[in-house]
């Protein structure tokens, strides 16, 4: 009898095959020693869009608002179908007596396990591998303590209720605000909210004025003092005047006090993605991809955490681990560690912290790319500083008075450089570019005189808030809703209400996992853009973006609605919130919605996309439309589209375009080059026919340029 092993990626079976002495390849898997080894390819099994359920929601229309399925369908779309064929054909295998979820240890990866699983119509027993890291002895240990899948339930129910909530939302308020509006508003469940957070950074922005400040400014030996700031540009130089008569300044008061800095925490995927952006200029899906790769290779933790510490049974290993970290980034010196600072048991959900593997010892890092590498190096360095030394300093505050008014300098002085050295060695000068530099003051004796060698008028202006960058952006959505009341489903605080818990796994706008490609969504389509010089670019919502944001109501762009609903589904996966009232509460957000909008004056009644119409029905003689799917007929009676990912033109290997559509609207007839044979591989040019069938249906056929067709 066989164990058959599901993991995400075909990368991931070839790491599991190799731990397991699996070697013999197959068509779609891996076997050997008792085990079938095979592979998702990402998600195989996707929700049907809403044609499936009733072919006339393939048109979009206001009257048929709310969509919500009283059944969910699932897919398996085209591109992924041999896969998932292979999968089936394993499941079902007589000899399989045992199945073994191996997809990535987070809730996307348990979702896209279970749906093959379930698509597939299997009922054999499942164990889940669950681990942080990809190295050989964590593969073994994870396979020596495999749990019952029925462990991960209420993960896997978390997981299809974000994937129903974002399809009702998605569906139904774009299908909704698009009708509305006459052009396709693309509304999402987080990348709406998202948008708005910088649309609204943009608006105080371009309404702010600034206003013009002065200062003088005293120089003595050892420091520059400042006085307050005037809005009155003519009493800050009467001021001036006064103190260039005077060539002395009086120390009122002078306070030295010692201060420290602890080390930070270990990173968690968003912090990660801020620091490689800040420092490095990466976007976080570059960041977060590197990661993964760093993962795959064996040389970093599970990627996609958001605890930023530790249990309490890694503590033993911590300091071997710091030594060959250290010695693999050619840091020489002593480092303390304290591995207190980086235990707490409570604040580890579902994985660790980001750290370096004992892989790291043996790797060649200079062979890593330079993307990976500089990923590898930021994480090896925040180990190596979360268990050292704090950062001690002293900061001198004196106050000179001069001309009858009060003049501030301060400066620091470091005691003990602590985390700060270590950090400094293994990146170079990425630490210091984000490092802010005091001037050094000597020590000043109260009622000291100090002579003045210079005053100067120091003109500036109020700034607006700055633009959002990934790094800042990032940081909004992780904190978003922080401060908003959320209901409790019971405990304590049963029908009450109060905070969102900091600890919550999932808090904020999306999760660790999704909030960078939550960004690459809104650049690619349009409604943010990347600008500036430089590494870090802003990231700026332009015109479409903006107009979007306009169109919306305010619970569609609410980050702190948002941020309730992913606290929502964090309790789910702890069974402290039902999945069922999460699913009402979204339909029924769907259904007011909707209702709002039911007599909405001079609105259009129909929209299939927002494009350009391309053409005329050959079936009804309505306009034919782009979507984001095919070209489509606009009469709702008539069944007439040409989809984009046609069987017919993907059989000829070729994807119809606008032109051919065109094309084939006004002559029903299209010339295509280079067509490929799928029986000889070979090309020729031939023309596609179209005709309609009685119900409007498109029908194609070939014809060659020597006059024969098919």
């Amino acid at each position: 009898m066989h164990n058959l092993i599901i993991t995400e990626k075909p990368s991931v079976a070839r790491t599991i095959s190799k731990v397991l002495g699996v070697t013999a390849r197959r068509d779609g898997y891996l076997e050997g020693g008792g085990y079938l080894i095979s592979w998702c390819v990402g998600h195989l099994v996707e929700l049907a869009p809403p044609g499936v359920y009733d072919p006339r929601l393939e048109r979009w229309d206001r009257a048929d608002l709310p969509i919500l399925p009283e059944r969910w369908q699932y897919l398996v779309s085209s591109s992924t179908k041999r896969q998932f064929d292979v999968l089936c054909k394993l499941m079902h295998r007589a000899d399989v007596d045992r199945i073994v979820c191996a997809t990535d240890a987070g809730r996307e990866g348990e979702l896209i396990f279970r749906l093959v699983y379930h698509q597939c119509n299997c009922r054999k027993p499942v164990s889940r591998l669950w681990i942080s890291s990809m190295e050989d002895a964590a593969i073994r240990a994870g396979f020596a303590n495999l749990k019952p899948s029925t462990e991960y339930d209420l993960l896997y129910k978390a997981a299809l209720c974000r994937e129903r909530a974002d399809w009702l939302v998605g569906i139904n308020a774009t299908r909704l605000f698009s009708c509305l509006h006459g052009v396709t508003l693309n509304v999402g469940r987080v990348m709406t909210p998202t948008l708005a957070m910088t649309v609204e950074r943009e608006a105080v922005i371009a309404s702010f004025r600034p206003e013009p400040f002065y200062m003088v400014l005293l120089k003595m030996e050892d420091c520059m003092a400042s006085s307050e700031r005037f809005k009155d540009k003519s009493q800050a130089e009467e001021l001036l005047a006064e103190c260039r008569k005077s060539s002395q300044a009086v120390v009122q008061k002078s306070e030295c006090k010692e201060k420290s800095e602890r080390p930070p925490a270990l990173y968690d995927l968003t912090t990660l993605q801020r620091d490689a952006n800040r420092m490095l200029g990466f976007s976080a899906q570059q960041t977060l991809d590197y990661t993964q790769t760093l993962y795959e290779k064996k040389l970093v933790t599970y990627p996609r955490t958001d605890s930023r510490y530790l249990t309490e049974d890694m503590a033993a290993g911590l300091p071997g681990l710091v030594m060959d970290t250290a010695a693999a980034f050619g840091f020489r010196g002593a480092i303390p560690v304290h591995a207190k600072q980086v235990i707490h048991n409570q604040k580890v959900s579902d994985h660790h912290a980001i750290l370096p593997t004992q892989s790291v010892a043996g790797a060649d890092l200079s062979s890593l790319p330079a993307g990976e590498a500089s990923i590898l190096r930021l994480i090896a360095a925040r180990l190596l500083a979360a268990v050292g030394e704090p950062y001690h300093y002293a900061e001198t505050t004196v106050q000179i008075e001069c001309a009858g008014q009060t003049f501030t300098a301060k400066g620091k002085t470091v005691l003990d450089e602590g985390w700060k050295a270590v950090e400094r060695v293994i990146l170079g000068n990425s630490a210091e570019k984000v490092e802010e530099t005091l001037e050094i003051l000597t020590e000043a004796q109260d009622k000291e005189t100090l002579p003045v060698r210079d005053a100067q008028l120091k003109e500036g202006r109020t700034t607006p808030p700055k633009h959002f960058t990934e790094d800042t952006l990032l940081a909004a959505m992780e904190s978003a809703g922080a401060e908003t009341k959320v209901n409790c489903p019971n405990g304590a605080r049963e029908g009450g209400l109060g905070r969102m818990p900091e600890e919550a796994e999932r808090r904020g706008i999306g999760t660790p996992a999704t909030r960078a490609a939550t960004i690459e969504k809104l650049v690619q389509k349009g409604f943010l853009a990347r600008e500036g010089s430089g590494k870090t670019k802003h990231l700026i919502p332009t015109e479409k973006g903006c107009g979007l944001i306009a169109a919306m109501p305010e619970q569609l762009k609410s980050p702190a609605m948002t941020a309730e609903w992913e606290t929502k589904l964090t309790q789910i996966e702890k069974g402290q919130y039902v999945p069922e009232q999460f699913m009402e509460e979204i339909e029924s957000m769907m259904k007011t919605l909707v209702n709002q909008y039911v007599n909405v004056p001079n609105a259009p009644a129909r929209v299939t996309s927002g494009a350009p119409v391309v053409g005329t029905c050959p079936h009804c003689g309505s306009e034919v439309a782009e979507r984001e799917k095919g070209w489509f007929c606009t009469s709702r009676e008539c069944r007439f589209v040409i989809w984009k990912d046609n069987a017919f033109f993907n059989r000829l290997g070729k994807r119809p375009t606008r032109q051919v559509v065109d094309k084939l609207l006004r002559d029903g007839r299209a010339r295509l080059k280079d067509c490929k044979s799928q029986r000889t591989g070979k090309t020729y040019n031939a023309s596609v026919l179209m005709t309609t069938e009685a119900d409007g249906r498109a029908k194609f056929s070939l014809e060659f340029e020597n006059g024969g067709a098919r």
